[in-house]
């Protein structure tokens, strides 16, 4: 009996996706959990598996049409392939399957492939999944690290089909449409600056305290923790003191209601192979710095290897940005509706500066942060910022709450 392969259930805030690309084609065979098609959301990119064994009989759906929840994609006939499945082996010494296929540890389809591509123990990959289940990302760190391959598998959709090349005289034009996480980051830009009052205020902000206190613990710290002391985890414990402090930049509007957030959902931009993204850090009041250094590297390794599930991407109520990695030394962010404010971090620059009546050289950086001026008056988000700086210049106001 024939089986139909399905849009999975999308979200109740993703109405639409689009099919990507589609792995097999008609008449192929195929395995349970075998991936057979990628269809992106506004969000992330989702994979679509084998329901079972079978050979494909038909694909209802092309690259690049705009699909809903439990729309038809294919059909797939199992009779055949069960057939083929009883023949015996041709020859009696063909290679046994990799030793990693037989593992009784539950994969995805996109885990098993990258195992399976790379000839891995999976007992050997540390999972940070629900039950210390192991996911693509922990896939790609283990092969980072331990240098098997020179590039990782990614998530990736090829170009789109449509792309078209125009040739005129000497020069020549490539056109694409937008992938559909581009569009909705462009509409989502262009909403927060036709709906919201924008403002932003500038600070600097002296991280040789900060630095210091790395440099002296770093070792024992990632000895103890199995994790790097970075930089961000102090910004997010700084941010959520002065959200503590000044709950109107933890707010949102809805209609006329103005929404104070109890809870400190703090979103951390990064950059991916499909364009920017923001996961979020759940309640990152209630995590220490090994906590918050742990999840910020999973959440960034999920980015870079386009494994970050919708639920990592919805919500927030602050959203911290660091364009510094990238070089920046000044800009101005744009807010992440329906978040009333966003900060922005930049490069860290040896400048000279006055202490003491004297003239020293400290490691310093420039703040920015972008607020609704509609909910968030300029003097509470000119305090809030000081408080920030404050916490990263005295690190220990973090400890100690103050």
């Amino acid at each position: 009996m024939s089986v139909d392969v399905k849009v999975p259930m999308l979200p109740e805030s993703v109405t639409e996706a689009t099919l990507l690309t589609w792995h097999k084609k008609v008449g192929d065979t195929v395995r349970r959990d075998e991936n057979l098609v990628d269809i992106e959301t506004e969000k992330v990119v989702l994979e679509v598996p084998a329901p079972q064994d079978g050979v494909i009989k038909e694909l209802a759906r092309n690259s690049g049409d705009v699909v809903t929840s439990d729309e038809l994609l294919a059909v797939i006939e199992p009779a055949k392939v069960a057939e083929t499945a009883a023949e015996p082996s041709i020859s009696p010494e063909a290679e046994p399957e990799p030793e990693v296929a037989q593992t009784a540890t539950p994969m995805s389809p996109a885990v098993r492939k990258l195992v399976a591509d790379n000839s891995l123990d999976i007992s050997k990959i540390a999972g940070t999944g629900k039950d210390g289940r192991v996911t693509k990302a922990d896939v790609i760190k283990f092969l980072d690290s331990n240098k098997q391959i020179e590039t990782v598998p990614q998530q990736v959709a090829a170009a789109p089909a449509s792309v078209s090349t125009v040739t005129k005289g000497d020069r020549s034009e490539r056109r694409q449409p937008m992938s559909r996480l581009r569009a909705t980051i462009a509409q989502r830009l262009v909403q927060a600056q036709h709906t919201a009052a924008m403002l932003t205020t500038f600070n600097d902000v002296n991280l040789q305290a900060v630095l210091d206190l790395r440099k002296k613990y770093k070792e024992m710290f990632e000895n103890k923790h199995g994790t790097r002391l970075g930089f961000m985890s102090f910004f997010v414990k700084a941010s959520v003191e002065a959200l503590k402090r000044y709950p109107a930049v933890n707010g949102s509007i809805e209609g006329n209601d103005i929404v104070f957030h109890q809870y400190y959902d703090i979103g951390i931009a990064a950059a991916s192979p499909r364009g920017l993204v923001v996961p979020v850090v759940r309640d990152a009041d209630e995590k220490n710095f090994a906590e918050l250094e742990t999840e910020i590297a999973n959440l960034a390794d999920k980015a870079r290897g386009g494994t970050l599930a919708m639920e990592e991407l919805t919500g927030g109520t602050f959203t911290i940005t660091n364009g510094g990695i990238f070089g920046s030394m000044l800009s101005t962010p744009i807010l992440n509706p329906p978040q009333s404010a966003i900060l922005g971090m930049h490069r860290i620059e040896q400048r000279p500066v006055a202490e003491d009546g004297e003239i020293v050289i400290r490691p310093m950086m420039y703040l920015a942060l972008t607020y609704d001026h509609r909910i968030i008056d300029g003097a509470e988000a000119v305090r809030f910022l000081v408080t920030i700086k404050e916490s990263l210049e005295d690190p220990a106001r973090l400890l100690l709450e103050i």
